[in-house]
């Protein structure tokens, strides 16, 4: 079966700036796809789009497990033979922020906070690139963060050059790396591939201290999961301004 309705689907979309994004899309006429590791929580939040109009449907996604996966991309490929949108919004953050403890940081951190924030972006993205090739623009949108930014994390004077938490701030250095590389294997195609920064955000991650509230965080995936023919891929970039990688 196929649909002339876009279709996305969001990984960790059950609560904070994935389900506002999904809100976002789904009130663009988009069939918005709530990946969710608790499926309870995932439908919870699919009725309360529904309840607004948005066409949204609750998916089990916990980006870490292979079945998962599996079982995903066999459904969005029976009930609608294509995937326009890809937005890996789920991540981890175990380190406590404010204090540069690299010396001190465990294997298994490492081993956890890349498992999910590059690991399963890249095993989800290549297990759904076949369905996005089907569409006639597709959009994959990876949710890094500011703090991903070598160059700024280089800079002594960058806004970013006291936080220092090593695990999360290379995992999504490499998550960029993946945006770079896969951007341009596929360039020349319809498909465009781009990095968000959300901005701090008040999240359950971002903590009530952030300045931005979670309708502006899902602003700048919003933008690259929508773009034009015209628009950038393999970029970096929060509220349609380019990050230094």
């Amino acid at each position: 079966m196929s649909t002339a309705k876009k279709v996305a689907l969001i990984s960790g979309a059950n609560k904070g700036i994935g389900l506002e994004t999904a809100r976002q899309l789904g009130k663009q006429g988009i069939i918005v796809l709530i990946g969710a590791r608790d499926l309870a929580k995932g439908e919870a939040a699919a009725e309360t789009l529904k309840k607004e109009g948005i066409d949204a449907r609750a998916v089990k996604l916990d980006v870490v497990n292979p079945t998962d996966i599996k079982a995903v991309a066999e459904k969005i490929e029976k009930e609608f033979g294509k995937l326009d949108i890809l937005i890996n919004n789920a991540g981890v953050m175990t380190e406590e922020m404010g204090t540069n403890n690299t010396s001190k940081t465990s294997e298994k951190t490492l081993r956890d906070t890349f498992e999910t924030n590059l690991f399963a972006v890249v095993t989800l993205t290549q297990a759904l690139l076949p369905l996005v090739k089907k569409s006639d623009a597709g959009r994959i949108v990876n949710v890094s963060s500011i703090l991903g930014s070598l160059t700024l994390h280089a800079a002594p004077n960058s806004p970013i050059a006291t936080v220092k938490t090593f695990a999360y701030d290379a995992s999504k250095a490499a998550l960029n790396a993946f945006t770079i590389h896969l951007a341009d294997e596929l360039k020349g195609t319809n498909i465009k591939v781009n990095s968000a920064h959300p901005g701090w955000v008040k999240t359950d991650l971002g903590t009530d201290a952030a300045p931005m509230e979670v309708v502006d965080g899902a602003k700048t995936e919003v933008a690259l999961a929508t773009l034009g023919a015209d628009g950038p891929t393999g970029g970096y970039i929060h509220l349609g301004e380019t990050l230094p990688w």
